[in-house]
């Protein structure tokens, strides 16, 4: 995978060989060219041509470009990343103002980086007012619920509305709060149970059943990946 690279920014370049990471701050994608397909906490999604999105930090994501793709992208330690949502509000004037920074870095203009990431925030959408009284969320009480919704298909925006945040709050939450995205923190709690019901006894396939693995041996792998017996 080539890159040209500044601090913070780049414009990469990627191909069909698949690749997955993890880092800890946030990433922004743009797509410049072809379609980039991702996987992030277990939920696909794709970078196109003229639309973009944010990788929150922790979140592990799997990808690659079947064709070949290109992407501006924004490696930055800004917390306020947490609070926009995944995907911009107006993806034309956004896609205007990164193909402009894309273009810079290719001709290396001299451009001032912090500016710019600065504009491509702003160009995403605007914050969410403040909330007057920081509600706390009582995690206890949101994993007891989970727990009984762990054979069906939870989301973050399904954890989000039970904690009654907006997705993008309730991510920044999560992280801030846990040190983890909320589908990585969801995972362990499927596989805490997971463990629990094997130890009383259940066989695999109930276990991955109850706690929402497709299958016996894709519970399994989940358990050796992590560590878990």
């Amino acid at each position: 995978m080539a890159k040209h690279t500044i601090p913070g920014w780049s414009v990469r370049a990627y191909g069909p060989s698949p690749g997955s990471h993890t880092h800890d701050h946030f990433q922004v994608l743009w797509g410049l060219h072809g379609e980039l397909e991702l996987e992030i906490d277990g939920q696909g999604s794709r970078v196109v041509a003229g639309q973009g999105l944010i990788i929150a930090p922790h979140e592990r994501h799997d990808f690659e470009s079947r064709q070949g793709s290109r992407c501006l992208v924004l490696d930055s330690a800004d917390a306020g990343w947490a609070a926009r949502q995944r995907r911009p509000c107006c993806e034309p004037a956004t896609d205007l103002l990164a193909r402009f920074i894309a273009e810079a870095l290719a001709q290396d203009l001299p451009i001032d980086r912090q500016q710019a990431a600065s504009l491509l925030a702003q160009s995403w959408g605007a914050l969410p007012r403040p909330e007057r009284a920081r509600r706390d969320i009582d995690w206890d009480g949101l994993a007891a619920w989970a727990r009984t919704q762990l054979s069906q298909p939870l989301s973050v925006s399904d954890l989000a509305a039970r904690a009654c945040l907006a997705e993008s709050q309730f991510r920044a939450r999560c992280v801030e709060a846990l040190g983890c995205s909320p589908m990585q923190w969801l995972r362990r709690l499927r596989l805490d149970e997971a463990e629990i019901l094997r130890a009383r006894g259940l066989s695999v396939a109930e276990a991955a059943r109850r706690t929402g693995y497709d299958s016996p041996s894709a519970l399994t792998a989940a358990l050796r990946r992590h560590g878990r017996n």
